[in-house]
């Protein structure tokens, strides 16, 4: 763009500040490849007499969307519009006109500049336009002078072309209004893809007109006709969101059993599924019918859906149904298909040709690639950076959500953390001469499932230690922040498929004992030495060339066991801006305390500006539970509460015997967010004390933080016992106001320099130890800070 490259050349001979990295306060997520500022600062002061001008292409509605945002951002009364012209407050110039249907490599870079004259938005199309738009809205701020928008001129893209959110309507219906709204929120994180989730076990969610059976015995009657997908897809194709529809085949197929009894591979009876988990249905691939229906059903999706891809699943085959079938056992035989993989590469090569009849390319799970596909499939990763590797090899393209499931509640940190391209080890898992390692295997048992397994080997060098870590079946990994808490006491970080995996194990002699911290939950764990280290399976990195080629972006996953209509909003957001973030920004963009300042911002704006109703959601469920509109009692627990992560909800359900559709999603863990922000802030104070026990001010912000939560207990104990949903929080309520006093006790002996004696460090720790278990799905997130102090009061 010509033009944009005079107008930054003639910015740049002035005195400014370019940078990559987010290194000022503006509120803006996800931050762009290149912010300049003048070093003098500068603010546009907006009236509500501004007006706004599109020209180069006809955007359907934006005008009249954009002021409404500036409207609601602002509190002023939408006035009447009038011809802005040249000299319009807040000009949209577009380079060309485009098809309004965004597709996989549509341009969205813009050229944004603020100045005394107003704001300018250049863009090469409307896609572009629109993303420079949620820029331009989040630097709207009133402050004491007004309402403002700070001079700066940004040139921006998107570093991955592929930027989305999977919403599950399979599993607990949504409604169509919740849906768009969800829409809203993705284009403002100016992401480009709505990956929906229409059919899986418990629910067929596509109206069709050729097998209306599916809609009408597997659908419970909630449902999508045909005009509303329509809908949907003009709705976000007027905000520059592709719609891509996801087919379930040939696994998770209860739905169509019970529909369509006669495409299954076992005669069934079926009936509709309540369960959540990996059913057993499956399509028949040695059943010409079944590819009749499958080329019938795309015929009706590609008339709906435009988008060039169709997501066919593919993922979670359970082979018993193929395996049982002597019918099936040999047409693999008559087929020369080995296993059952092959069975499902062959199913698969005969539905993408079907998508290539249709004009549509293929999109699935892990489980769908297979060499013998052509390199146009896409693969979608729930299995990890190493699976991606692997596809990048092979020169096919995938994308990733490993990582990115914003179902299970994990911090912000974790998801900001998760690099989309596969990382090496660069050697450090080498032992070098004159460095003495130690290795040790343990065993994790779960809720639900096999126990995970392992090794982690520290290495003690001359600068310090550092470590990996070997998961069974899975790369090796990088350890960092190795603590010794004691000659025999040992932590580490390092991020795992499961969230932030902490252990606090004992190492003595040859025995391992301890608990490994998955998330915020205690998982008891154990072990013993190894004698020689393990040989431990590499990363598998591509090449740059491939990498840049092969592996184009990602998607957060919002799977509905956990979530309805009701808490949605509350589980999306904000956290999939965080994920917006790494998926749009450079690389190194990875300042964690600077994300969570714009995310807090970004909460807000995206509450005011886009209408997203996750506080709304959560006030709501607490009147609800408080049984009063009063809930600030509930507000102040919630603030040291954190619902359990990683899937030990789900696990704890299943364990129960609730792991179904009928359980209801009632607790205050449904809509606590996946983070305590209140104690993240104080974690940080008590890491400031702990530098430095000089420091009152961080001491005094500890101590009043404490006295706070302390206080709130009298208040909120009435509202816990009014409510049989609440009940089980009591034990919880009770231990906050301890550990609160606690908490002030350390912060005290510490300004004073006394130390605690062992027995008392003991009553402490045991008391922590107790405070940390999981109740009622709810993790007390007050105790890692106390830990700490703890510690540090030796």
């Amino acid at each position: 763009m010509p033009l944009q490259r005079t107008l930054l050349a003639c910015c740049l001979s002035l005195t400014f500040s370019a940078v990559a990295a987010p290194a000022s306060d503006l509120p803006l997520m996800p931050w762009p490849q290149k912010v300049v500022q003048p070093a003098s600062g500068g603010e546009f002061t907006l009236t509500p007499q501004f007006t706004l001008n599109i020209t180069g292409d006809h955007l359907e509605g934006a005008e009249a969307r954009w002021r409404a945002r500036i409207s609601r951002q602002t509190g002023w009364p939408l006035l009447p519009t009038s011809e802005p012209g040249d000299q319009a407050t807040i000009q949209v110039q577009i380079a060309q006109a485009v098809d309004p249907l965004p597709q996989p490599d549509s341009d969205e870079s813009y050229h944004l500049e603020v100045n005394s004259g107003g704001a300018t938005l250049k863009a090469n199309t409307r896609f572009g336009a629109m993303r420079g738009m949620e820029t331009l809205l989040q630097l709207i701020e009133n402050n004491e002078t007004g309402t403002q928008i700070p001079f700066v001129t940004i040139d921006d893209k998107p570093r991955f072309p592929w930027r989305g959110v999977l919403i599950d309507s399979a599993r607990h219906f949504l409604p169509i209004e919740t849906v768009k709204r969800q829409i809203d929120g993705i284009a403002a994180a100016r992401m480009n893809v709505f990956h929906w989730h229409l059919t899986d076990d418990q629910g067929w969610r596509f109206a069709s007109s050729h097998y209306p059976q599916l809609q009408e015995k597997a659908s419970d009657g909630l449902y999508y006709t045909q005009q509303q997908m329509r809908d949907v897809v003009r709705y976000a194709t007027q905000r520059g969101v592709r719609v891509v529809p996801e087919i379930d085949v040939p696994g998770h197929a209860s739905a169509i059993a019970v529909a369509m009894p006669e495409l299954l591979s076992a005669p069934g009876p079926y009936k509709m599924e309540r369960g959540w988990g990996v059913f057993k249905p499956l399509l028949d691939p040695s059943n010409e019918a079944v590819f009749t229906f499958i080329d019938t059903l795309m015929g009706e999706v590609t008339a709906i859906f435009p988008d060039p891809y169709i997501h066919i699943g593919g993922d979670e085959v359970d082979p018993t149904q193929w395996n049982d079938s002597p019918k099936i056992q040999q047409f693999m035989r008559d087929h020369g298909l080995k296993d059952t993989h092959a069975l499902q590469a062959w199913f698969n090569q005969r539905v993408e040709k079907i998508l290539e009849a249709h004009q549509r390319r293929m999109i699935g799970w892990d489980e769908v690639y297979h060499p013998d596909l052509p390199n146009s499939i896409l693969i979608q990763s729930w299995q990890g950076q190493d699976a991606l590797g692997e596809v990048a090899k092979h020169d096919f393209r995938g994308i990733l959500s490993t990582g990115f499931y914003l179902d299970q509640p994990q911090t912000a940190a974790y998801h900001y953390r998760n690099e989309p391209w596969p990382q090496g080890l660069h050697g450090q898992d080498q032992i070098q001469a004159g460095e003495q390692a130690q290795s040790w295997q343990f065993t994790m048992p779960r809720l639900k499932g096999s126990p995970v397994k392992g090794s982690f080997t520290l290495v003690e060098a001359k600068n310090g230690w550092r470590g990996f870590i070997d998961f069974s079946g899975k790369a090796r990994r990088m350890v960092s922040d190795i603590r010794w808490l004691s000659p025999t006491q040992l932590t580490f970080s390092v991020d795992t498929w499961m969230g932030p995996f902490q252990p606090m194990v004992t190492l003595t002699q040859d025995k391992l004992t301890g608990y490994m911290l998955v998330g915020n939950v205690r998982y008891p764990t154990e072990g013993n030495k190894l004698a020689q280290v393990p040989t431990g399976i590499q990363p598998s990195v591509p090449t740059p060339q491939q990498m840049q080629n092969n592996l184009i972006g990602g998607e957060a996953a919002l799977w509905a066991e956990n979530v309805n209509s009701r808490v949605i909003d509350t589980r999306l957001w904000p956290r999939a801006f965080v994920v917006a973030e790494r998926l749009w920004s450079a690389k190194d963009v990875t300042d964690s305390d600077n994300m969570y300042q714009r995310l807090n911002a970004v909460d807000r704006w995206g509450t005011v500006s886009v209408g997203l109703q996750q506080h709304q959601q959560a006030d709501v469920q607490m009147m609800r539970l408080a049984n009063t509109s009063d809930i600030t009692p509930l507000r102040v627990l919630a603030e040291v509460l954190e619902p359990a992560q990683y899937y030990t909800r789900q696990h704890l359900k299943f364990q129960a015997g609730h792991y179904d559709y009928f359980e209801p999603l009632n607790r205050l863990a449904d809509v606590l967010p996946a983070e305590s922000e209140a104690v993240r802030l104080l974690d940080k104070q008590v890491d400031a004390l702990m530098a430095n026990r000089e420091d009152r001010g961080a001491a005094n912000a500890i101590r009043q933080q404490f006295q706070r939560w302390q206080n709130n207990s009298d208040a909120v104990m009435p509202l816990i016992l009014s409510n049989d949903q609440l009940k089980p929080l009591q034990q919880q309520v009770q231990q906050v106001a301890e550990l609160s006093r606690m908490g002030i006790d350390l912060v005290n002996a510490m300004q004073r320099n006394q130390a605690y004696g062992a027995s008392e460090v003991a009553g402490m720790h045991a008391k922590l130890d107790a405070a940390a278990q999981v109740q009622d799905e709810t993790v007390l997130a007050l105790v890692r800070p106390l830990e700490k102090l703890l510690r540090s009061s030796k």
